[in-house]
């Protein structure tokens, strides 16, 4: 069987994170831009090598003062560590249309094995007779195995924003002719 290359269309796809603040509601940012790819054996992505990169610098929050802040040193040193990368060592259908992702994350020049899930939404011909396919995959990890670790104290001892973080990803891959 012969290998397919299916490359992320970022028209379509997107890259969230939400984290708490004051424990008691939810920061949503996101990232603008990314790239990657999925290698598969014919069109099946069981087995699926997967790459992904971040570019740090697109992170949006929605407040530019917030953004700013997220690129310093106090965060994701974004001048020294301009990429989030990510290649997967095992993607393996669990039930259904859902597939557990494990794959090696490096955040600020840390790597570490994380385990996501990405639910398969469906494969589609566009307008153009491009062949896509439609992954959310979503998981949680905890910033400080990162070295993101700046925090403050709230007035009553807690911690201002949460350490774990949650991914949402909604990629729609391109099959490459």
């Amino acid at each position: 069987m012969s290998k397919t290359t299916w490359n992320v269309d970022n028209l379509h796809s997107e890259v969230l994170f939400k984290v708490k603040h004051l424990v008691i509601s939810t920061v949503t940012g996101s990232f603008k831009s990314f790239s990657g790819y999925a290698t598969t054996e014919g069109d099946q992505f069981e087995n699926a090598a997967i790459e992904f990169s971040i570019d740090a610098n697109s992170v949006d929050t929605g407040q530019p003062g917030r953004d700013e802040h997220l690129r310093a040193a106090d965060f994701f040193e974004t001048e020294e560590h301009p990429q989030f990368k990510f290649t997967s060592t095992s993607f393996k259908k669990a039930k259904g249309d859902v597939y557990n992702l494990l794959g090696n994350l490096t955040i600020k020049g840390i790597t570490k094995e994380v385990e996501l899930e990405a639910e398969y939404g469906g494969t589609e011909k566009d307008n153009y007779g491009n062949i896509k396919v439609g992954f959310e995959v979503t998981g949680t990890i905890d910033r400080k195995e990162f070295g993101v670790t700046f925090n403050s104290l709230t007035e009553t001892g807690g911690l201002a924003l949460g350490e774990k973080i949650k991914l949402v990803a909604n990629i729609q891959l391109a099959k490459q002719a």
